[in-house]
């Protein structure tokens, strides 16, 4: 399952959000979970996979 970060404007809490793809596409209403505000912003994260397989 995915794993989105983000940070809260008002508190300045940085935090994880674990979404389904599904999930995360419906654009759900994200809440600080420390002071429970919605203004939050998704922080950019890197993203690695790695596999088996010989390119």
């Amino acid at each position: 399952m995915p794993v989105y970060e983000y940070i809260c404007k008002d508190c300045g809490s940085e935090f994880l959000v674990f979404l389904s793809i599904k999930e995360f596409e419906s654009n759900p209403k994200i809440r600080c979970s420390k002071c429970q505000s919605d203004n939050v912003n998704k922080k950019l994260t890197l993203f690695y996979s790695k596999t088996s397989k010989k390119s």
